[in-house]
């Protein structure tokens, strides 16, 4: 399918024939630029909500500065899709997401305007103070430097790690809040609620419309400017709610709050703070899913929404002839009910991502025991520490990707102290069209080295609730669920749980000289791989290993007694995985049989389908199939 970009859209390509336009036809490429998004996000789908709302922001900023030499750096970079367009990739975002094509995240090595890559969140401002440092050593006096934070991301700690810093560092620094209330659930916490009410401060507001009308709506300050804004900085000390703003006591100059969807009066205040020295933070009020009347009403459900109808917004149901197993995600979300029911210690946290990780069933049906902390994930991992040192039992759900950022809690705050944590990792694998950002390939890596951790993965749904309910069971410990994004197979909701054995896998299938190891959802593709085969009457065993820590080594003597090829499958890196668990057993037990690893190899791997992914990195049933024909 085929988009034509609006008369305006249509004669842009880079920053500089934007600022070839006339200020009053800004507003115009605006309603065209949100309108080229709203349809080639409709059948091409991708992040959508978050950069409809960041249309007018956008184009103001490249109007304004002096891009790619003035740097742009944006917070979660789902909200960049506007900046993508209008930096060289208008005719190439059709490929938005797609298996070698353009990334759904700013990349620096995909365009110059890409100052910085981001795909998690709450990195921005302290990757832009870095530049402004850089700059200022460099003797760059004159380049600018904006970080644009917004989607929920100024709840997590980092964020304000580099706020503290950016205010006694006196860098040439912009931050814009990009204020829209929301992550891809609703924001929590004190400082949104804050932030509410500065937008809401009728005071405020009334004195802020004073100031605004004094300078003239916009027009630059002249002489006198920077006694304007000392003036301006003292009242607001003064004014607002009586005490101090919270980012004027980190010395940052405060404007705000503004209209973010009011393009010319953004310009204006834009080319106005370009020649106030030192940090400040521009405050913008947008809605998300702006222009999109279903996507306004459901920013949420319109974050990621999949193929939908491009004038009605009407989301397409997926044809299917058969009842679909539910996701990983949603039997996480209804077991967690049942085993709280029974079990009145467990309790429910994530890093603010409820919906997606299904933990907001919970949270509707026993408030008081399932909390979204933000996003935050080293505050989630010692948040859930601290009820464990207390006797409950945590259930810390975080994306596999995000859990990386709190490594060092997990090591510090759990694993030594011994406590019981059960941490659920969604999205573990290779997770499709977000890419190297989101893959969740080196949880099983990184757990595997650090001690007091029970690992493991279930094959399908049905022994993800077996895991959670083996979990939750008194002196287990602490423990890592990990699973894939998506479904396998119908689990039985009405048979018992089962209590599993820690540290014991099972056969699936016994073979002739080849067995295939594997660990988690991924061992699926290997049962495929050898009923296949069987039909060329290659007979090949399948072990569903479990549990990578501690791993069955009873069950690996046996299989190194009975199999002279031994393959290994997994969905995650073969540096420090699974693979490498069964080559160090084979060397510590003097075993030769042959060895072969299958997996994501050291590299990032970039966007695509799960299959097109999964055939790069050679372990789909295809190449199982043909690695096993060559032995």
């Amino acid at each position: 399918m085929v988009v034509e970009p609006g008369k305006l859209l249509s004669s842009i390509d880079y920053p500089s024939d934007l600022k070839k336009l006339d200020e009053y036809q800004l507003p115009q490429l605006s309603d065209e630029l949100r309108r080229f998004i709203i349809d080639v996000i409709s059948y091409n789908p991708g992040h959508l909500s978050a950069s409809l709302g960041t249309v007018e922001l956008t184009v103001a900023l490249h109007y304004i500065f002096n891009t790619p030499y003035d740097k742009l750096i944006w917070d979660v970079g789902h909200q960049a899709y506007p900046h993508k367009i209008l930096t060289g990739r208008k005719n190439i975002f059709y490929t938005n997401r797609m298996y070698k094509g353009i990334s759904g995240f700013p990349k620096m090595s995909e365009s110059e305007y890409d100052a910085f890559g981001v795909g998690h969140s709450s990195t921005s401002i302290s990757a832009a103070l870095g530049m402004a440092v850089a700059s200022a050593l460099k003797n760059e006096n004159n380049r600018q430097h904006v970080a644009i934070i917004g989607d929920g991301s100024m709840t997590a700690g980092m964020a304000f790690e580099a706020l503290n810093h950016a205010g006694v560092a006196k860098s040439n620094l912009l931050v814009i809040l990009n204020d829209n209330g929301i992550a891809i659930d609703k924001n929590v916490g004190a400082l949104s609620e804050y932030l509410t009410k500065i937008t809401i401060s009728k005071s405020y507001n009334r004195f802020k419309d004073k100031v605004w009308h004094f300078m003239g709506g916009g027009s630059p300050y002249g002489k006198n400017s920077r006694e304007v804004v000392r003036q301006i900085g003292s009242a607001l000390k003064t004014t607002l709610l009586k005490k101090s703003n919270l980012f004027e006591s980190l010395n940052f100059r405060y404007f705000g709050p503004v209209d973010g969807h009011d393009v010319i009066k953004l310009t204006r205040i834009l080319k106005d703070l370009k020649n106030i020295p030192g940090p400040k933070i521009l405050h913008i009020i947008t809605k998300k899913g702006k222009g999109l009347e279903k996507a306004e009403q459901d920013p949420t459900k319109y974050h990621a929404p999949g193929t939908f109808d491009r004038k009605t917004g009407e989301i397409f149901k997926a044809e299917c002839n058969q009842r679909l197993a539910p996701k990983y995600q949603t039997v996480f979300g209804r077991t967690i009910i049942e085993l709280a029911e029974q079990n009145n210690k467990i309790i429910g946290v994530t890093p603010a991502m409820p919906s997606g990780c299904s933990l907001n069933l919970m949270m509707e049906k026993m408030p008081d025991r399932a909390f979204d902390v933000g996003i935050a994930e080293q505050h989630a991992v010692t948040f859930s520490a601290g009820m464990a040192a207390q006797g409950m039992i945590p259930f810390c759900n975080i994306y596999s990707s995000f859990m990386q950022r709190a490594f060092d809690q997990v090591i510090h705050d759990v694993a030594l102290q011994k406590l019981k944590v059960i941490f659920c990792l969604d999205r573990g694998g290779l997770v499709g069209e977000d890419g190297a950002t989101h893959h969740g390939v080196f949880d099983l890596a990184y757990f595997r080295c650090i001690p007091n951790l029970i690992i493991c993965s279930p094959l399908n749904e049905q022994e993800l609730r077996n895991m959670m309910f083996t979990a939750q069971l008194q002196d287990n410990g602490s423990f890592v669920i990990r699973y894939p994004r998506g479904r396998g197979t119908m689990p039985d909701w009405k048979t018992p749980f089962e209590k599993l054995a820690i540290g014991k896998g099972r056969m699936l299938k016994d073979g002739n000289k080849t067995i295939i190891i594997a660990l988690g959802h991924i061992g699926n593709s290997a049962l495929k791989a050898a009923e296949i085969l069987a039909e060329s009457n290659i007979n090949i065993g399948v072990c569903d290993i479990r549990f990578l820590k501690p791993i069955d080594t009873d069950l690996l003597h046996q299989i190194f007694a009975v199999y002279q090829n031994i393959i290994t499958l997994e969905d995650g890196v073969i540096t420090g995985g699974l693979g490498s668990q069964i080559i160090e057993f084979a060397s510590e037990n003097n075993y030769h049989n042959k060895i072969i690893r299958l997996g994501v190899p050291d590299r990032f791997i970039e966007q695509g389908t799960i299959s097109e992914l999964q055939l790069e990195c050679r372990f789909d049933v295809s190449s199982i199939i043909e690695t096993i024909s060559k032995l």
